[in-house]
């Protein structure tokens, strides 16, 4: 298909069909029913980082009575779930909801542009086939990108000194060769997030030994892989009112250890290193690894379920080097200490790399959109920028909480518009507000790339609340009169 192909109209087009877009799609198709659309995804699955990433051990750092939607009760026995667990979770819904046939795979959305005199988005689109990539041309009234924050096609990979001369093999988590025989060998992972805990216990039953490396340490915890208490409720109340009610349980739980975390510091710490030193049994090695400069939910807690990555740690078969790496050598790592790690394998668990949106270059009226101009209204919508929204997640709770309450946010923006003839509506601050970044995490991975992305102001509805109990209370219910302008042509009251 050519780009001089009479392009196709569909009232709203979705990017992305990982957690977030399937969500949205179920949302639109319930509380907007008759509405045509379609769902773009740029690979040839979906799923999104639960169908990219493949590495040992992948899982949620999140339960998944939060994690999961609302709308789909989660029914596996484990709480803290593994990565094909999810993907398959995810596919269900999209099938037991005809989610799937509105899917258009190996379709990329790399440009938009919003002409306000006709009151739609025409897309830009790269088709992968056998034959190479194409372009087409798709025109939308709305565009919801769900697409996340991550760059899916690169990690984050610093330079390291003498990698080259490294004889062994390097591997980045994000492109995991599926044929990467670690059985025997010597593992190091450079690393201490999510990925490298995640990482570790699960390569350590085969792995002769596994080193995480780390230049500081990270705050981590262990958590019941399995919910005791919600296996408890499941068994007397029926599946849709049990999942309610451990959701809320779950919810309730997470903000109020948040709250706490943020309001006593000291407190946390010495829970939380207390609480490892009570596993390892060694105060001077929970200390010298596991007691950050930061304090908890400075940046992202990690998670490690029932223990896992302490327990590796107990049988000899981990250990955590902090340090900082001198140079690659042909036999490892050898570090600013003067330290030599051996490795036969190096993997760099240095993080993700962000990219806004999917990366789409937005043009409004002939005008291009510099992002970091713009504010976040609601966590969903862009000034400067009609009929447009993102889904946004939380960082200090579940993502799908917060994404959800987006999707049905869009959906009342959609019903608001008909109501009153509106063909576009754009959101614009009654006054001006101090600029703040979207995300105040201060995790290497978000710091690298925060300026290139939207900020949100300084009170609500410009704020991203990292609290659900408030957005839960206030989202649905916001006067969209008072924000939203409309611009373009007015229509008719009756749906066209």
């Amino acid at each position: 298909m050519s780009a001089s192909t009479l392009a196709e109209h569909l009232d709203v087009v979705i990017v992305g069909a990982g957690l977030s877009g399937i969500g949205a799609a179920y949302r639109l198709q319930t509380e907007q029913p008759g509405r045509s659309y379609a769902i773009l995804e740029a690979r040839a699955a979906l799923g999104g980082p639960w169908d990219l990433f493949r590495y040992p051990g992948i899982r949620s750092d999140s339960d998944m009575f939060t994690l999961g939607y609302p709308f789909k009760p989660w029914r596996d026995a484990q709480s803290i779930a593994d990565g094909p667990s999810i993907l398959r979770y995810i596919r269900e819904t999209a099938t037991e909801n005809g989610i799937d046939r509105h899917i258009r795979y190996g379709t990329k959305v790399i440009g938009a542009q919003w002409d306000s005199s006709q009151s739609r988005w025409t897309l830009t689109l790269e088709h992968t086939t056998a034959d190479g990539v194409e372009t087409s041309t798709l025109t939308c009234g709305f565009l919801y990108s769900c697409s996340g924050y991550y760059n899916y096609d690169q990690g984050h990979s610093p330079e390291f000194p003498g990698i080259a001369d490294f004889a062994g093999a390097v591997v980045h988590p994000q492109f995991w060769p599926e044929d990467l025989d670690y059985a025997g060998k010597r593992m190091v992972v450079i690393g201490s997030g999510a990925t490298a805990v995640t990482l570790v216990p699960a390569m350590a039953e085969q792995a002769e030994l596994v080193t995480m490396l780390q230049r500081s340490p990270t705050w981590i915890s262990a958590v019941p892989g399995r919910d005791k208490i919600a296996d408890r409720i499941r068994e007397l109340l029926p599946p849709n009112l049990a999942h309610r009610v451990i959701r809320t349980k779950n919810i309730l739980f997470n903000i109020g250890f948040y709250q706490y975390c943020r309001r006593r510091p000291e407190a946390a710490r010495k829970l939380l290193t207390g609480l490892t030193t009570r596993i390892l049994k060694d105060e001077s090695l929970v200390a010298e690894h596991f007691t950050p400069d930061y304090n908890p939910w400075d940046q992202r807690l990690c998670a490690v379920p029932n223990a896992d990555f302490f327990k590796a740690m107990r049988k000899g078969q981990a250990e955590v080097v902090t340090d900082h790496i001198e140079t690659f050598v042909p036999e490892g790592i050898r570090l600013k200490s003067g330290k030599l790690i051996e490795a036969d394998i190096v993997v760099t668990a240095t993080g993700l790399q962000l990219l806004a949106f999917g990366g789409i270059d937005l043009i409004v009226d002939g005008a291009p959109v510099n992002l970091s101009d713009q504010f976040v209204w609601q966590g969903t919508m862009l000034t400067g920028v009609p009929n447009f929204a993102v889904c946004i997640g939380y960082t200090n709770a579940s993502w799908t909480l917060r994404a959800d309450l987006t999707s049905r946010l869009v959906c009342k923006i959609l019903g608001y518009m008909d109501r009153n003839g509106y063909t576009a509506v754009v959101p614009e601050p009654q006054r001006a507000l101090q600029e703040r970044p979207l995300l105040d995490l201060a995790s290497g991975y978000i710091q690298r790339s925060i300026a290139d992305f939207p900020r949100q102001g300084d009170r609500h509805p410009w704020q991203v609340r990292q609290n659900y109990l408030l957005d839960s209370a206030t989202t649905l219910r916001t006067d969209l009169g008072k924000t939203l302008r409309p611009v373009g042509a007015a229509k008719s009251l009756q749906r066209v």
